[in-house]
């Protein structure tokens, strides 16, 4: 299998080549916010960030620290290896409307349960996501809700060609 070669970090850098597998959830103090349609929909410095081997970390944050008046049941569910089986939320907000962006666990692992309920948004599908008040990128191939901040570094997974990875 084909392994690419890490991009060495900088100062105040992290490799995503770095970070363990099986994945981990970690809290960070870092501020995270959420802007859909113009409305801040997420404001909080509660949040964890799961890492993984080759991919950016996705935040997840606390329901209370969401505005979820926004939010209704999505369609569908998906399965983590890591965390279990999550269900979705869509997001409508003065007449937007975002289908399945955002996702959460009910009833994750016991390496997960700290966050369970927690909510990780397709970063993507919304208006802006910042980390630290850093506007963050989304994670190439639209599976995988990493956010893409200045201080981490890849190469990640996601692309086309890292399937395998």
């Amino acid at each position: 299998m084909f392994r690419p070669k890490p991009i060495k970090p900088g100062p105040g850098q992290e490799s995503v080549w770095d970070y363990p597998r099986p994945a981990i959830a970690e809290p960070t103090p870092k501020r995270i916010q959420v802007i859909f349609n113009g409305v801040m929909i997420v404001d909080t410095t509660s949040a964890y960030r799961v890492l993984e081997t080759s991919h950016p970390p996705s935040y997840y944050v606390p329901p209370q620290d969401v505005e979820m008046q926004y939010f209704s049941a999505g369609t569908g569910q998906s399965f983590c290896e890591w965390k279990g089986p999550a269900k979705y939320y869509s997001i409508e907000v003065d007449g937007k409307r975002a289908e399945n962006c955002a996702w959460y666990y009910p009833n994750p692992t016991p390496d997960f349960v700290k966050m369970k309920n927690y909510i990780a948004f397709y970063l993507s599908l919304m208006d802006e996501c910042r980390v630290a008040g850093e506007v963050a990128t989304a994670q190439e191939g639209g599976f995988y809700g990493g956010w893409v901040t200045k201080d981490i570094v890849g190469p990640m997974k996601g692309g086309p060609g890292s399937r395998g990875w």
